[in-house]
């Protein structure tokens, strides 16, 4: 949010892949858009299309009774119709109206079942009668030893994946579709305000009903073969047949919002970053939105028949995850250190990907296992960290007229920018000790919120309003310190 989103903001470009051409010279430049942009929109996008896919599958199945496939053809042509039809606009406006029906619809099945189990003391009663009152079931940190959930997974979770992982969404230094929002806004201050929105919805606000509804769940069916189902067994027997088809609405809304957001995304990489980049580079604009609508429809049919190679929802993002251990650090240092290369990035992504796949699929550890993922995570990151140091410094750092150019353009600031800030004529970014203060805030803002609801629906209502109290006055402090600092110093130059 503070870091980031006013540099892409200023960088002006469609994707975060032609980025690379901004930052990066020569023919690694080239090499590396291009290949990046085919491994997220194909390889990567094709994943996370499946385990989407493969959730509505789940509902489809046991909601409708229908067969799978016709239940997924209708809602992958739906989403087809108008992501082809009216692009990324399209796209954010169903985004807002999806959002809304989502949030309603999981609030709704939140409150039936809890209700269905006696409210939260009988909810509380039943996760003891589950695991005990020694588990701590409902701790918002994990017990030490802990089979679900190690202290080692636990740390990793916490100290390593934000930073060292490329994850869709959670980027480190931004990027992806989370990016492309950025791109599309007015200025630096819409830029900076929107992400910090998504970040407060994302992971404050939208998680609680799913929480609580996955908790009486596993009251309500302890002994559940496939877990991934009991949410939707709750809303099938213990929902009011009224809300029943707001609930599936819901979960269209939910679907499609996240495959339509993904097939722009992908689409915009094949079309911008690779066919008209180094196929064909003067075509009409109509001719680029066919290759895009076509684009589309491909990822759509490979999308669904990834889906069926996958078993859970779960084992493909830790396996999406794992694979991008050890590059967020080259994604984030980028922008503040000039010694950062083109090959710095294809390196990290190849030792990532090598390193992840031997330890899986070679050596059979399993991901499903949370003390293996921790070690897997750990190796991955530091083995790629490694490999790509070493290369940055083995190879040449990019010519001094493309970083001078950048840096003329994005300014980011910082010490590790002195040798070109000095020859580029341009003061960079100040104020970077203040952007570290806000970004901590931040997180106060983040975690008191999405801490202090719970609080407050599980009873603690004390500890919930401080909580609260403490994300108000979070909000307070870095909407002070914008305008301290001044939103003209975040305004598109």
């Amino acid at each position: 949010v503070f870091f980031f989103a006013r540099l892409w903001r200023r960088a002006e470009v469609l994707t975060d892949v032609e980025f690379t051409e901004l930052r990066y010279s020569g023919k690694p430049a080239a090499i590396l858009r291009g290949f990046r942009a085919l491994y997220l929109a194909l390889a990567i996008n094709l994943i996370i299309l499946g385990w989407v896919t493969l959730a509505m599958v789940k509902i489809i199945e046991l909601s409708i009774g229908v067969d799978k496939w016709i239940g997924v053809g209708i809602c992958i042509l739906v989403t087809l119709i108008y992501s082809g039809l009216s692009g990324l606009w399209g796209v954010v406006v169903t985004d807002f109206f999806q959002f809304g029906i989502a949030m309603l619809g999981s609030i709704v099945l939140a409150f039936f079942a809890v209700d269905a189990v006696g409210g939260v003391a009988g909810l509380k009663e039943g996760l003891i009668r589950v695991y005990g009152p020694e588990h701590g079931a409902l701790s918002f940190a994990p017990e030490i030893g802990s089979v679900w959930m190690p202290i080692s997974a636990f740390l990793v979770y916490l100290a390593v994946n934000w930073w060292a992982a490329w994850y869709p969404g959670a980027e480190p230094g931004g990027g992806g579709y989370v990016a492309q929002r950025m791109f599309s806004c007015k200025d630096e201050k819409h830029s900076l305000l929107a992400t910090l929105w998504f970040n407060i919805a994302h992971y404050a606000l939208r998680p609680w009903p799913w929480i609580f509804v996955a908790l009486v769940s596993i009251v309500l069916y302890p002994d559940l073969q496939d877990k991934q189902t009991g949410y939707i067994l709750v809303l099938l027997n213990y929902l009011p047949t009224g809300f029943k088809g707001l609930l599936l609405a819901s979960f269209a809304a939910a679907y499609m919002s996240t495959v339509s957001a993904h097939l722009n995304w992908g689409s915009s990489y094949v079309v911008n970053d690779f066919y008209k980049r180094f196929i064909k580079k003067d075509a009409s604009a109509r001719h680029y939105v066919t290759v895009a609508r076509l684009t589309t429809v491909g990822m759509v049919v490979a999308g669904a028949l990834v889906t069926f190679q996958m078993s859970t929802v779960a084992g493909a993002w830790k396996f999406l995850l794992a694979l991008g251990a050890g590059t967020g650090a080259v994604y984030i240092l980028r922008w503040f250190w000039w010694r950062i290369n083109a090959w710095s990035e294809i390196s990290a992504m190849l030792a990532s990907f090598v390193i992840s796949i031997f330890l899986q699929a070679g050596l059979g550890m399993d991901t499903a296992d949370a003390a293996v993922f921790a070690k897997v995570m750990l190796i991955t990151v530091l083995g790629s960290s490694i490999v790509w140091l070493t290369v940055t410094f083995l190879t040449k750092p990019d010519s001094e007229e493309t970083l001078i150019r950048f840096y003329q353009k994005v300014h980011p600031g910082g010490r590790l920018w002195k040798p070109i800030a000095d020859k580029s004529g341009i003061t960079g970014d100040r104020g970077l000790y203040w952007i570290l203060i806000d970004w901590v805030v931040g997180l106060l803002l983040i975690y008191s919120t999405l801490f202090g609801m719970g609080k407050i629906f599980l009873g603690e209502i004390t500890l919930g309003i401080l909580l609260l109290l403490l994300a108000i006055c979070s909000f307070i402090f870095i909407m002070w310190d914008l305008n301290r600092r001044g939103w003209e110093s975040l305004k598109l130059k």
